[in-house]
């Protein structure tokens, strides 16, 4: 779905400036996302693999929810609006924990450039996972794992998830293994 998001200035900061997400990843102009890591009181982790359709990484494993920030949103509204979009799962700010941002740029073709600032948060919940309903223009399969499996299958199979980087990887599995 395309939609209006604000462009980011070289400080990270909205720039004043709008555009079609497809124009700027066909631009590669910097804009944010969010990236919402869920985890229930057990240490399970929910992760999703993104739709065989997606024009980067169908069918890799992925964070539990991520998605643009649209324009004039804030950040935290667009995680809850994300997690209910993708997942059809309510959450309150309280349930989220703002952890950092990563800088990532990548051109996966000519006019497909990923030049993203991801907000990243932590959202600890306990949940019904048979209550939850994947958008399926985003999503193929959602499931859940605990944190130690999680963090040994993305070290032995990158093939199979999204190759966000050792550096983003480390920082999200040490930040879940705090909570």
């Amino acid at each position: 779905m395309d939609e209006y998001i604000d462009i980011l200035n070289d400080n990270d900061e909205v720039s004043g400036k709008t555009c079609l997400k497809s124009e700027a990843h066909k631009l590669g102009l910097f804009h944010a996302s969010v990236h919402i890591w869920i985890i229930d009181y057990n240490n399970n982790v929910l992760i999703q693999k993104r739709a065989a359709d997606k024009d980067v990484f169908p069918n890799l494993w992925d964070v539990s929810v991520a998605g643009h920030i649209s324009a004039g949103e804030n950040q935290l509204v667009s995680a809850i609006r994300e997690i209910e979009e993708e997942i059809g799962l309510s959450v309150l700010k309280e349930h989220l924990y703002y952890i950092g941002t990563f800088k990532k740029k990548i051109v996966h073709k000519i006019n497909l450039i990923d030049n993203e600032l991801h907000h990243i948060y932590i959202c600890r919940i306990n949940f019904d996972f048979n209550s939850l309903k994947i958008q399926v223009e985003e999503v193929s399969e959602i499931k859940t794992m605990k944190l130690k499996k999680l963090i040994e299958e993305v070290s032995k199979e990158k093939n199979k998830f999204v190759p966000h980087g050792n550096d983003y990887y480390s920082f999200v599995f040490n930040e879940l293994k705090k909570i």
